[in-house]
């Protein structure tokens, strides 16, 4: 089993300068809306990548149907999951 360590304040500088900043006004945003609807914007987004993989996929593989090109899609979002923890 792997020991945890106290991170030394380099460290943690370290860490939070490679995040980014926060977006106040769309935190706003998000916080005035009914908590039904906050999902929204990341459904928009989700959307809108597999859009833009669609494309690239349907140029890549011009010969495959729409439900093969969804297919690779979903594998695709699938690994990076895997490698990633997310797509």
């Amino acid at each position: 089993m792997d020991v945890k360590r106290v991170l030394t304040s380099e460290e943690i500088s370290a860490i939070v300068d490679g995040l980014n900043t926060i977006d106040h006004a769309q935190m706003e945003l998000l916080a005035k809306m009914p908590p039904g609807k906050r999902i929204y914007p990341s459904l928009r987004a989700s959307a809108m990548i597999r859009a833009g993989l669609r494309t690239a996929f349907k140029r890549k593989f011009p010969n495959l149907s729409l439900s093969e090109i969804n297919m690779k899609i979903l594998d695709y979002l699938i690994f990076m999951d895997g490698k990633y923890g997310h797509a």
